[in-house]
Parts: structure tokens; C-alpha cells; sequence
């Protein structure tokens, strides 16, 4: 066989340990032998040279990627926009790193053996949808909340502190009423303290106002795309725009990528853990997955707690069988998660015209 019949027959696996400005990929071939190795910048351009040197190697099998929702996210779009298999790769093992040591290349190899070993099984986020857009501005939103109670808190500590008279007129307020009589503060010059008390909550209520209305123009756009995004998802006692938008964020656009109930029990951080040793068998619990998205199936169960009968009568029944309320809580999201997998991966079919 001659030499480029030989590597027209190759077959690759490339691995990519992903940076902000520059990416560094190593191909193995078949048998797990260095091919090659490169580094290309994290361009349009960049991700279209790295697969022509790719494909130029040989037929490549899959990709292996890390940080596919960060850094290594362009990259995998382009990759997956290209009909490549791409895999989710976690960062090395520690005991590994310490003993051969950390480099780009390294990290690139060992990437690409996790996908040949089948260590590294996950498919990534395709980033390409509604859902994208909803985490995008999950982004901006939850940054709002943030600043907003900074404000707030900062305005209070501030009427601690104020003059006598400024702290008695204020301090009794409510929120709304608190942030209407300080946007109308007239502080004058500012020469004293009083003034420059009145001088900063004015700054602070006028930029809480701000804050709380581009969080109502966010939260009515969240509402319209996760209504069109899963309609079956919104459906759900107890799931609002906020839980399904956070849901959604951590299925994906491409929600069949989760082969499983279990498979998406486990990313929420709502499957047992295996924790049996010898003769003693147990389960732990899981504080492993999504958080967010662990908080949000806690956030259904509350709510179905006080509202819903069913959901009451088997935190009674549970109860009564000596399990506690943490315990009872903890399978009641196992199930919710059940729900929300059948909202994701089943949408309900679209009504037929009468005929």
C-alpha cells in the first residue's frame, strides 16, 4: 500500500485543550500513536484551519473538547455545524496531572484519549436556539437581581448612618416607598453630610428604579421564549419562567443528548449516589450536576407543597413511614425531574387541521 493510499486509510482522533485567545489540538491515530499536534487562534478562520489540518491527517472519528460551554463553545459549534462527532471533556484527572505533569499539548492528549477510552461520552450544548437565547439572557437578568439587592442593602445601611432627622423620615419605609422618596431627595449643595447622604440615595434609588424595570422587560421576554421553547415544560404545577428558563439552560437546545430519565436526574444532582462497601449497601446523596438546576426542581417541590393535594398527601404518607421532610423532598424532585425529561423530550404534537 503506498504511502498516501496509507494515509487516506488512517482513521483519527483529535483532542483540543481550549483557551481564550488560542486552542492546542493533538490527533492520535487508531491505535492510540501521536500523529500530529497544532495550535490555532479562536477565530472563524482559525477553527476552519484546525479542521483542514484535521482532515488532512486522516478520517476523523470524533473531537474531544474541553470546555465546550465556555471557552471551547465556538469551536464546537463549528464543529458540530460541520457533521463532526464532538465530545465533552472533562479536565484531566488530578493523579494523572501530578504525575505527568501539565502543558497544553498534554492536557490536548489526554482529551483526545478520554474519547477513545469512552471515558468522555458527553455530547455538547448545540448553542443554536431558543434555549441559547434564554440562558444569554438568564445572564444579563441574574446579573440585574444581583445589583439591584446590592442597592438595596447599600441605601439601608446608609439611612443607619444618616443624620437624625434624614434616618427617622426614612427608615420606617417600605422598598417601593423608600426608592420613590429618594429618587424625589433634593440634596443641594454638598456641604455637609446631610447632603451627602440625600446626594448618594438619590444615586442608588434612581439606579434600583432603572434596575427594576429592565428586570420586568427581561422577565416578559424570558416568559415569551420559554413558553415557545417547551410549552409542556411551562405547563407544569409549579414551573414559571425563571425555573423553566433555568431548566431549559441546562438541557440544551438539543435536549435528546440526555439518553435518560437517570442520565438527566444525574445532571440535575437528584440521583442516588451508589456508596456500598463489603456487606453494607446504601446510597448517598448526589451534591454532584447542575445546582442551578438542582434549585430550581427544589423551587417546584415547595411550591407544590403548599398548593398541591397530591404532593401533600405523599409527604404525609412518606412521613408516616418514618421518613423525614429532607428525605421525602429529595425524592419528590427525583420525580419531578422525571416530569421535566418527558416535558423536554416529548413536546406534545401539533393539533391537526379538521378535515
Amino acid at each position: 500500500m503506498s504511502s498516501v493510499a496509507h494515509l487516506e486509510a488512517a482513521r483519527i482522533t483529535v483532542g483540543v485543550d481550549t483557551h481564550r485567545d488560542e486552542h492546542v489540538a493533538v490527533a492520535l491515530d487508531a491505535l492510540g500513536k501521536k500523529v500530529a499536534t497544532t495550535s490555532t487562534p479562536t477565530t472563524p478562520r482559525g477553527y476552519r484551519d484546525l479542521l483542514a489540518w484535521a482532515e488532512g491527517l486522516g478520517a476523523v472519528e470524533a473531537w474531544g473538547v474541553e470546555g465546550t460551554g465556555s471557552y471551547g463553545a465556538g469551536l464546537a459549534r463549528h464543529l458540530l455545524s460541520a457533521q463532526h462527532l464532538v465530545h465533552e471533556v472533562i479536565r484531566p484527572n488530578r493523579s494523572l496531572r501530578r504525575r505527568k505533569g501539565k502543558s497544553d499539548p498534554v492536557d490536548a492528549e489526554a482529551a483526545a484519549r478520554a474519547v477513545q477510552a469512552g471515558v468522555a461520552a458527553g455530547v455538547p450544548k448545540s448553542g443554536d436556539g431558543a434555549v441559547e437565547m434564554i440562558r444569554i439572557l438568564r445572564v444579563e437578568r441574574s446579573s440585574a437581581v444581583k445589583q439591584r439587592t446590592q442597592s438595596i442593602n447599600n441605601m439601608r445601611g446608609l439611612i443607619v448612618t444618616a443624620p437624625a432627622e434624614l434616618r427617622e423620615a426614612l427608615r420606617a419605609l417600605s422598598t417601593p416607598r423608600l426608592v420613590a422618596a429618594c429618587c424625589m431627595l433634593r440634596p443641594g449643595e454638598l456641604a455637609t453630610p446631610t447632603a451627602a447622604v440625600k446626594f448618594a440615595l438619590r444615586g442608588l434609588a434612581r439606579r434600583l428604579r432603572d434596575l427594576t424595570e429592565e428586570i420586568k422587560v427581561l422577565d416578559a421576554e424570558l416568559a415569551s421564549l420559554t413558553l415557545k421553547a417547551s410549552p409542556r415544560l411551562t405547563s407544569l404545577f409549579g414551573v414559571g419562567a425563571e425555573v423553566a428558563g433555568q431548566l431549559l439552560a441546562t438541557a440544551g437546545d438539543n435536549p435528546d443528548r440526555l439518553h435518560s430519565e437517570a442520565g438527566f436526574a444525574a445532571l440535575c444532582g437528584v440521583s442516588p449516589v451508589e456508596a456500598s462497601s463489603g456487606q453494607t449497601q446504601r446510597h448517598r446523596l448526589n451534591r454532584g450536576g447542575d445546582r442551578q438546576a438542582n434549585a430550581a426542581l427544589h423551587r417546584i417541590v415547595i411550591v407544590r407543597l403548599r398548593h398541591d393535594e397530591q404532593t401533600q398527601r405523599y409527604m404525609a404518607k412518606r412521613t408516616a413511614e418514618g421518613k423525614s421532610k429532607k428525605e421525602v423532598i429529595r425524592c419528590l424532585k427525583r420525580y419531578v425531574a422525571n416530569e421535566v425529561y418527558a416535558a423536554l423530550m416529548f413536546p406534545p404534537a401539533e393539533p391537526q387541521e379538521a378535515v
